[in-house]
């Protein structure tokens, strides 16, 4: 599956009622599939079973090709969410992160999971961003056939964009069951990536800063 197949949508969100506009336009970040074709994707799942010897006759194996295309389909498909921020009116200047927020995609290479954590990280500009918005943005990039180099980077790279921040950080560290489960069998290993951008990456005592809060550097 293709980048071009997994698009972001971004867009300028109406005020709700008849109140005041906000001091920000809200945006909503819904994606957007070429298209999901549920039956199609059981038909393909039960050929894909019997191509490898299993048989879909038992009544506990049954209905596994629905399952499997709509699991997959979950698995590709993240929630659309308002991306909210706010006037960073007392001029908070120093670093925001979340920590741990929890990740799930699919390799593209074996369509088998990865999963692990993220640590994002920003230093505000002129708005400071709903503190949700960040395990969201993970979420909205890691629900699509993913490497985890390209995921880190999409995630800092779509938030300097967006928020246009002085610094952002990301770092990923996630076990890879493509790793694990098969091939070389490296059961317990995680893979470890990161993407600074701005001042996180320009700035030494920002950068050390970011990567001690996030356990994966020193302070020092």
């Amino acid at each position: 599956m293709t980048e071009s197949s997994h698009r972001t949508a971004v867009r300028i969100r109406p005020a709700d009622g008849a109140g005041p506009a906000p001091a920000g336009p809200a945006l909503r970040v819904v994606h957007e599939p070429d298209g999901i074709d549920l039956a199609a994707a059981e038909r393909a799942a039960g050929q894909f079973l019997t191509a490898l010897g299993i048989s879909t006759a038992s009544e506990s194996l049954r209905g596994t090709p629905g399952r499997m295309a709509r699991a997959y389909a979950e698995l590709f498909s993240p929630r659309p969410f308002d991306l909210t921020t706010f006037p960073n009116d007392e001029g908070y200047d120093e670093l925001v992160l979340a920590r741990r927020i929890p990740v799930r995609s699919v390799c593209e290479h074996h369509l088998l999971p990865f999963v692990g954590t993220a640590h994002v990280g920003y230093l505000p500009g002129g708005r400071i961003l709903g503190l949700s918005k960040l395990a969201r943005v993970v979420e909205h990039f890691s629900c699509r056939p993913q490497v985890q180099e390209r995921l880190t980077k999409q995630v800092a790279d779509w938030l300097q964009t967006h928020l246009e921040p002085k610094g952002v950080g990301v770092v990923i560290e996630a076990e890879h069951s493509c790793m694990t489960l098969r091939g070389v069998q490296a059961t317990g290993s995680s893979t470890m990536t990161s993407t600074l951008l701005g001042l996180l990456r320009t700035d030494a005592r920002s950068r050390s800063e970011f990567l001690a809060l996030t356990g994966t550097g020193s302070a020092s």
